[in-house]
């Protein structure tokens, strides 16, 4: 028997990291803070991103094959908070953020500690978020830093 409560509690403690994962479809971009984000495999290097079926960044994803994630710094809640939201309700997030296409055409962060940029090799859709496995093909580090998690924030996303 499920115990609704300790799955909750337990799943919450699965430690994540926050990213500003960035898409494009057509000559739009956009972005949205992820957190269920996890290396996959060294050679070649893959890593899991899952992605809330019903957005509009998953829709993105889909059409154009790839993505990228900016790595947050530690201190950097608000930038995350603010890509939280729905395109649909708040509008250009990139509006008030320094930005810069990458390899893919996908928006980086520019004040991030780096990226990386990923090309989607496989999919898994089960629930209601899609796991994109997606292979790197363009990093680079921007500075050095300790990684924004979710723990940090005082957040919960899960369980």
């Amino acid at each position: 028997m499920l115990d609704k409560q300790a799955k909750t509690k337990l799943l919450r403690k699965i430690p994540h990291a926050l990213y500003i994962c960035g898409v494009k479809n057509g000559e739009e971009v956009n972005g949205f803070t992820a957190s269920w984000v996890n290396q996959a495999s060294f050679e070649p290097p893959l890593v899991t991103n899952c992605v809330k079926k019903d957005s509009s960044s998953h829709a993105a994803i889909q059409a154009s094959g790839v993505f990228a994630l900016s790595f947050l710094e530690l201190g950097q809640k608000e930038l995350a908070q603010k890509f939280f939201q729905p395109q649909r309700r708040v509008g250009n997030k990139f509006e008030d953020v320094e930005f810069y296409l990458g390899e893919t055409g996908c928006p980086i962060i520019k004040d991030s500690l780096g990226y990386i940029e990923f090309k989607v090799v496989g999919s898994v859709e089960h629930g209601d978020h899609t796991v994109f496995v997606g292979e790197a093909i363009a990093a680079g580090v921007h500075r050095d830093g300790e990684i924004l998690d979710l723990a940090s924030t005082g957040w919960t996303y899960g369980g």
